[in-house]
């Protein structure tokens, strides 16, 4: 125990605390764009309004007005609620929440929902249309493509042939 008679120091040496490495700031919220945890989706908000082609290599949300063509074969459109569209499509995967003229194609799936309306041919592996949904056109189901051909000149191993047993 201290008295105030005793000399000395009252308080303990610390021991200093080893520095500590400064955390890097998180990167910056790209402008303009949504983020999507699997991939990009880019985004064409209410307010704009684009004609012409759109292709690329990012997936695509749309919910505003689109004239033209949109080729986006191995991403994902979804056109969103507000979204008003007067083009051609051919993607992966088409998404429709608000209004489409125009044929689509896509090599997965396709899928109107409820509140979504589609007017033009659709040539798709998969397709599905909610209850509630508006759709005028004609289907084409194709099969998914093959995983991988094989290529001419290729020797294969012929099938193991069945052995039949003498009783």
């Amino acid at each position: 125990m201290w008295k105030p008679s005793q000399t000395g120091s009252i308080t303990p040496n610390p021991i200093p605390e080893p520095p500590r490495p400064a955390m890097p700031p998180p990167p910056p919220e790209p402008v303009g764009r949504a983020t999507v945890a699997t991939s990009d989706q880019a985004t064409i908000g209410k307010g704009l309004f684009v004609k012409g082609e759109i292709t690329g290599t990012e997936s695509l949300f749309i919910d505003g007005k689109v004239e033209g063509s949109i080729n986006l074969p191995g991403n994902r459109v979804t056109v969103g609620r507000n979204g008003q569209v007067a083009a051609n499509i051919n993607a992966r995967e088409i998404v429709v929440m608000g209004k489409v003229r125009g044929n689509v194609s896509a090599s997965d799936r396709v899928d109107i929902r409820a509140e979504g309306s589609l007017s033009g041919d659709v040539t798709v592996a998969r397709i599905s249309i909610e209850d509630g949904a508006y759709f005028k056109g004609g289907i084409d189901i194709r099969k998914p493509e093959a995983k991988q051909a094989v290529p001419a000149g290729t020797v294969t191993s012929e099938p193991a042939k069945p052995v039949l047993a003498q009783l």
